[in-house]
């Protein structure tokens, strides 16, 4: 397996700066569970990384609820070999590195309601309120 990991064409992220650790893990595997390490743990300091300083910063802003003191973790569980829990592990650090390294959204203009929508809104009021009167008893 490469130790560099792509996450876009010009994106690279050095295997030197991965670190990995591995675990015993629940799920399938039968009695091979409790003597195979096949849980991987991937982890990444994006703080520390060699990053463009523009992209780190992103990266930093978009995953600050999942970074640890500056490092990013992503673990796979879900396969019975180590060999493709490393890569289900590096795919999705690459997949969560690529949607926060990418651009912003454009800023929404904010626009006003159109004064048909501010009728009908208004009107759908009057019936909605006409109704409730209608259901009142008598006596209040």
């Amino acid at each position: 397996m490469p130790d560099d990991l792509p996450v876009t064409r010009t994106l690279v992220i050095p295997g030197a700066e991965l670190s990995e650790r591995f675990s015993r893990s629940s799920g399938p595997g039968g009695q091979g569970v409790n003597t195979t390490d096949s849980r991987v743990e991937l982890s990444y300091d994006v703080a520390a990384s060699s990053l463009p300083p523009v992209v780190r910063s992103r990266v930093l802003d978009s995953l600050a609820g999942r970074l640890v003191d500056g490092v990013l973790t992503v673990s796979a569980s879900e396969f019975r070999t180590q060999l493709a829990n490393r890569r289900a592990a590096r795919e999705r650090l690459a997949a969560l590195v690529r949607s926060a390294a990418g651009p912003p959204p454009p800023k929404r203009r904010p626009t006003k309601p159109t004064r048909g929508s501010q009728r009908r809104r208004l009107e759908a009021k009057k019936q909605r309120s006409q109704t409730k009167r209608l259901r009142r008893g008598p006596d209040e």
